[in-house]
């Protein structure tokens, strides 16, 4: 690579490189000693990582006189990291012609490959693969073995993974590290560390794809690598633990992140990214204020980094936030916003939907979504999102089979947090059930490991639950006490909608005249008394058949009866028909 080693993303230039005309005499010399100065001045800046400076400095520079290839690599980089994307594709691009004119093949295939990685980011892969072949040319006629062969294998690596490809992409990536490790080239070796860990992701080797991610971000943290590559793998990897529900280390990589970040007050590409990741994590541990900060901060740096796409995932956050707080309208505009920007708004608005009142529409959408959703990665949180839904309009057996798909792949991953998004949907459906001992446990192990986590919303929806299940049998006492407690943090917060709903539920339940049957028992005891068979009450009711079974034996404890006749007696006795 260059001897200014960093990474390149975005594009055009715009004047910067035309041939200046100098006047004669003086004005000639003075030009030239002030050009001078601003290449020394610019240096210098990029070597204090003041990009802003360099830029300036080296644009200024190249104007009263162009830049010779090594500084055009310096101002495409700068050009880069202050979010100047119509000036560094064409700064690299007048880098790879230097190089040319001099004869120097490696040289000119490094820029041929810092343009294609730059265009396959903006996702112009087809101009990303015409540099590709340039640079592999110039390399074959004449060049020998080099660290830009390396960097052209990673590139072809990340390729085929983006085509589906991991095991070709495997191939690729191990033949770039042998080329990273045989000249000791920390980029190339941090960006294959990169590719390798996402590539046993996708594969399904989590542990060791993490693992080797961990390697790269030591390398990053310890500052051994260009601001650029710095910069991409620290967005890369915190995006990957996140995908993965790895809570704690997405909070560590982000703080480490918005550290880096602080340090360079002039740059905009990471920026952006870094502030999303902030929000995100802000939601979670229940500091929604600051996390629509963030998340409109973030917007605010996509724009100015020509990035809206990117802006998409800040709008939802915001989105998310402002659905917990019961703001619909304003919820409904931050989805809106990251629909437009390309961001998949859901599953956030078929909750809004619930919210607003509309449970059937809700249905309908996230059934929909989740059909279409293969992506494992992605369908924990719609499946979450399903049981929700799918419970609060009473289809009990579709909450269940989204409740076992999504506890399948929390034992299979081992996340915390998946876990515990899995143990409290089933606790939801085994409450929804009629087995609230059961429920009981799974609750407890949500609300322990939400507590673990730092997660306080999601720590107070598991003791609402928990509390209806004491009640459920029978300890009031119990009940209202954790419902309390989940009043108290609902209120913290500022949760409306959960604040009504468990203020709702914390009243003093009034004396039943059924005999303490749920709303649902009563349901099933009046179709006893018109005489349908279990089965009959499953497919009329949604349940299935073991659950009616449940539902039943719980009726004659709770009303003393050991038949159906005398269940249908008590049924009459009771206006429960």
């Amino acid at each position: 690579m260059h001897h200014w080693r960093s990474r390149p993303p975005v594009p055009g230039l715009g004047g910067l490189g035309q041939a200046p005309l100098h006047p004669p005499g003086r004005q000639r010399t003075l030009a030239h000693v002030t050009a001078t100065s601003d290449l020394q001045r610019g240096r210098t800046a990029f070597e204090h990582s003041d990009w802003p400076e360099a830029y300036g400095r080296l644009s200024a520079a190249d104007r009263d006189e162009p830049l010779g290839p090594e500084d055009l690599e310096a101002l495409a980089t700068t050009a880069h990291l202050t979010g100047r994307t119509d000036v560094c594709v064409d700064v690299w691009t007048r880098g790879h012609q230097e190089y040319l004119k001099r004869g120097d093949n490696e040289r000119a295939a490094g820029c041929a490959y810092w343009l294609a990685f730059t265009l396959v980011n903006r996702g112009e892969f087809a101009l990303a693969g015409g540099w590709v072949g340039r640079g592999v040319a110039l390399l074959d006629a004449g060049a020998g073995e080099c660290v830009q062969r390396g960097s052209f294998l990673l590139l072809t690596g990340i390729q085929a993974l983006m085509q589906g490809e991991p095991e070709r992409a495997l191939a690729m990536i191990a033949q770039a590290q042998d080329v990273a490790d045989r000249f000791h080239d920390p980029d190339l070796t941090v960006l294959t560390l990169l590719a390798h860990g996402q590539t046993l992701i996708e594969l399904g080797e989590t542990d060791e794809g993490v693992e080797l991610m961990d390697q790269a971000m030591v390398a990053v943290t310890a500052g051994d690598v260009s601001a650029s590559v710095a910069g991409l793998v620290y967005c890369a990897v915190i995006s990957a633990c996140q995908d993965l529900f790895d809570l704690r280390r997405a909070q560590q990589w982000t703080a480490a992140l918005t550290h880096w970040c602080d340090a360079q007050p002039g740059l905009v590409p990471y920026t952006g990214q870094c502030l999303v990741h902030r929000a995100e994590i802000m939601q979670l541990h229940g500091a929604w204020p600051d996390a629509t900060e963030a998340a409109q901060a973030a917007c605010e740096r996509f724009e100015l980094a020509a990035d809206p796409v990117s802006a998409g995932a800040a709008h939802y956050v915001a989105g998310e936030v402002e659905r917990l707080r019961g703001n619909h309208d304003l919820a409904e505009r931050a989805y809106r916003e990251a629909s437009r920007r390309g961001h998949d708004p859901q599953p956030g608005v078929a909750l809004l939907r619930l919210a607003q009142g509309r449970p059937d529409v809700a249905a309908t959408t996230i059934r929909r979504v989740v059909d279409e959703t293969a992506d494992p990665l992605r369908r924990p949180r719609l499946l979450a999102a399903q049981v929700d839904i799918m419970l609060a309009v009473d289809d009990v057996s579709a909450a269940r089979a989204a409740a076992d798909e999504l506890a399948g792949t929390a034992h299979d991953h081992g996340s915390p947090m998946l876990r515990a998004i899995a143990a409290r949907r089933s606790g939801a459906v085994l409450l929804a059930e009629a087995e609230p001992r059961a429920a009981l446990a799974e609750l407890r192990t949500a609300w322990t490991d939400w507590q673990d986590l730092g997660v306080p919303h999601e720590a107070a929806r598991a003791r609402e639950l928990i509390g209806m299940a004491c009640r459920a049998v029978g300890d009031e006492d119990a009940a209202l006490m954790e419902l309390d407690a989940a009043r108290w943090t609902f209120e913290q917060l500022g949760a409306e909608p959960d604040l009504a709903r468990v203020d709702a539920l914390a009243r003093p339940a009034e004396p039943d005249p059924a005999g303490g049957l749920t709303a649902r028992e009563a349901e099933v005891l009046g179709l006893v008394a018109t005489g349908a068979t279990n089965r009959a009450i499953a497919a009329d009711l949604v349940l299935s058949d073991k659950t009616v079974a449940r539902h039943v034996s719980n009726i004659f404890t709770k009303i003393g009866v050991s038949s159906r006749a005398a269940a249908t007696a008590y049924a009459y006795e009771h206006d429960l028909m």
